[in-house]
């Protein structure tokens, strides 16, 4: 794994550049794959073939469209669908629960909207069932 801000060699469970002190993932000028420098609106490195935009620079969050995700947020985010749609099968469940039993997984599903559209929604596959 390299750093895509500066291209130095990162180990995979860092979680900053040693060298650059940036988050991991975070910068577009260096494929996280190969390490060679990417133009900076490339959506894949031409040396190794590898996708270059990801959940950190706010294209995609665990391989969907941001855009479509936060449409199913908003019509069907009070049944947790977006959260199955990311993994993440028991926040999904207590959604669908909470809509059902005391009405305010819509609420929480509005919270989540406005974290998908602010960048700030992270997926943790550590907690994703």
């Amino acid at each position: 794994m390299f750093c895509r801000n500066c291209g130095e060699a990162m180990n995979d469970n860092q979680a900053i550049c040693l060298k650059c002190g940036v988050k991991t993932g975070t910068g577009n000028a260096y494929c996280a794959n190969c390490g060679n420098a990417v133009a900076p609106n490339a959506d894949v490195c031409l040396n190794c073939g590898v996708a270059i935009k990801n959940a950190v620079n706010g294209e995609y969050l665990n391989g969907k469209d941001k855009i479509t995700l936060a449409l199913i947020c908003f019509f069907l985010g009070g049944l947790g669908i977006h959260n199955f749609m990311l993994g993440e099968t028991k926040k999904g469940i207590v959604k669908i629960v909470l809509s059902f039993c005391a009405g305010i997984g819509g609420i929480l599903a509005l919270i989540d909207f406005i974290k998908i559209l602010t960048d700030k929604y992270v997926v943790d596959p550590d907690k994703a069932f």
